[in-house]
């Protein structure tokens, strides 16, 4: 009982103590803006897109060398992929050679069991475009219909990884 009164005696001192509140507001301070020198985010204070364009493929263009690395790739990724009778651990471990670290973890966890390919039956063919150096769709056929697999690069001379597999439409 003794600790409430004191609190409560604490709380009626600082009250009173406490300054009278101002009902009157102070008059608002007022400031010149004065303007300031034009800034520029590029180093010799020209436009950063002249024309507004982008380089056609931000350094990377296409060669044959990079259309049959894809083509290669995509044949043996979907090689690999289109095995529903190999056991998981070693279905995942080989595979994961093709693909990208963010495909690997979304396939690490798929039985092959469960996928209808059971092999490839002709030649990748590419959809490029050219203004894109980082990345091409493959269509890849199999004997259940044509998978279309999404390579993608990290540069020039980085290799293609499958990214994703889509299987064909029914």
């Amino acid at each position: 009982m003794k600790k409430p009164l004191a609190l409560i005696a604490v709380a009626l001192l600082c009250a009173a103590c406490a300054p009278a509140a101002n009902p009157t507001p102070e008059p608002a301070a007022t400031t010149a803006v004065t303007p300031s020198a034009p800034v520029s985010l590029s180093v010799s204070s020209g436009p950063q897109a002249p024309g507004g364009t982008v380089p056609a493929t931000i350094g990377i263009t296409w060669d044959e060398a990079s259309k049959d690395a894809a083509v290669d790739v995509a044949e043996q990724a979907m090689a690999d992929f289109a095995r529903p009778g190999v056991e998981e651990k070693q279905w995942a471990n080989e595979l994961a050679r093709w693909l990208t670290p963010h495909a690997t973890a979304d396939y690490s966890a798929v039985d092959p069991a469960n996928i209808p390919a059971g092999r490839v039956t002709g030649p990748a063919t590419l959809s490029v475009d050219e203004a894109n150096g980082y990345g091409v769709m493959a269509a890849v056929p199999t004997d259940t219909g044509t998978y279309t697999l999404q390579l993608l690069r990290t540069g020039q001379e980085a290799p293609w990884k499958v990214n994703r597999f889509t299987p064909p439409s029914s």
